[in-house]
């Protein structure tokens, strides 16, 4: 299991989820409305280094966060994260 957390002003409750890659992260998250516009500009960090790849494989107990522009994020699709 893996905790997904949402930092600054997303005000979304962490989640922990059974995924294995940033891809399924990616698929469960766009199926939250609230979440659509931090989608297009948040980074994404494991254990707190920002990640580019979303095949990362991700293991039991990862932390994953969501960085939106205000906590040093930037637009995933720069990034291909999301």
């Amino acid at each position: 299991m893996v905790k997904v957390e949402f930092l600054g002003p997303i005000n979304k409750d962490s989640l922990e989820l059974e995924i294995d890659n940033l891809n399924l992260l990616s698929e469960v998250l766009k199926k939250d409305e609230s979440l659509h516009e931090w989608l297009e500009n948040s980074a994404v960090a494991i254990n707190d280094i920002l990640v580019q790849d979303k095949n990362h494989a991700l293991k039991d107990g990862d932390k994953i966060s969501l960085l939106p522009p205000v906590c040093g994020g930037w637009k995933l699709e720069e990034l291909t994260v999301i």
